[in-house]
């Protein structure tokens, strides 16, 4: 039986620095650190900088933008033996679509753009945070119509930490089930991975909640029988935190029956 372990995780796509205020470290202490524990390719994907500087107390300025690339470009000159990419982690707002399709992907080159919902809107364009924003059946149904929004917009590679309202809502249910069979049928037929998240399997383990948190393995049960891509990131806030549980959520996937998807398929659909 395969029981993989931390050290096994060589491809993290999900890695923040200090300019979304609440990592620590740049660009170069995680590829230090990557070369150190024997990993091959480290993608960031810092919190998305914004034009307008929304919800900014959680990500970097937009004029901080260029000195991130150049973080990037720098680290691809002095570790050449990582295979480094530049990505940024995003939340999708449908009129901001230009910025992520024909300035971060176009005139700034990104490699990748992950999807991601720590807020979502309601039927009236209303943003909720999904920190304790998905707790009726109603939010999970906006949750999940706002994700598969994101998905079909086929700009994000992959959805970060798609279960994330495991965190405040309390049991599997006909309400989670009908919010990750959507999630995962649109995964599935737009070829955009799902990521099993680390830093959940993290949290559980350093701060214990009544919630089930994420990854939440029922929801990846729906995810396998869907039969979408998936991944498995760290979600590093810290260059210490590079392969940080990332054995157990390879072990997850393995359980439910999952294939991850190959390293190399990130980038190539802005390669296409």
């Amino acid at each position: 039986m395969t029981n993989f372990v931390d050290q096994d995780f060589k491809h993290n796509f999900h890695t923040h620095t200090f300019r979304c205020k609440h990592a620590k470290g740049d660009v170069a202490d995680y590829c230090a650190r990557a070369v150190e524990l024997g990993m091959e390719t480290l993608g960031f994907s810092d919190h998305s900088a914004m034009p307008d500087d929304r919800w900014i107390r959680v990500r970097m300025h937009y004029e901080q933008l260029d000195d991130y690339i150049d973080a990037i470009d720098r680290a691809r000159e002095d570790f050449p033996q990582l295979n480094i990419k530049k990505g940024m982690e995003c939340e999708y707002v449908p009129r901001l679509h230009h910025y992520y399709e024909d300035e971060l992907l176009g005139e700034r080159a990104f490699d990748y753009l992950i999807g991601a919902a720590h807020f979502f809107t309601d039927d009236n364009g209303k943003w909720s945070g999904t920190y304790g924003g998905t707790t009726s059946a109603k939010t999970l149904a906006d949750f999940a119509r706002y994700s598969v929004e994101m998905i079909e917009t086929r700009l994000f590679d992959f959805i970060a930490h798609p279960d994330l309202f495991g965190n405040c809502y309390p049991t599997w249910d006909a309400n989670t089930e009908a919010c990750a069979r959507d999630i995962a049928q649109a995964a599935a037929e737009n070829g955009v991975g799902l990521e099993i998240n680390a830093l959940g399997l993290r949290k559980i383990a350093g701060r214990p909640t009544a919630f089930p948190q994420y990854p939440w393995e029922p929801f990846w049960t729906v995810v396998a029988e869907a039969g979408a891509p998936v991944l498995v990131n760290s979600d590093a806030h810290r260059p210490d935190d590079l392969q940080g549980r990332a054995g157990d959520a390879m072990n997850l996937a393995h359980r439910q029956g999952i294939k991850l998807m190959s390293p190399d398929l990130i980038g190539r659909r802005q390669a296409a």
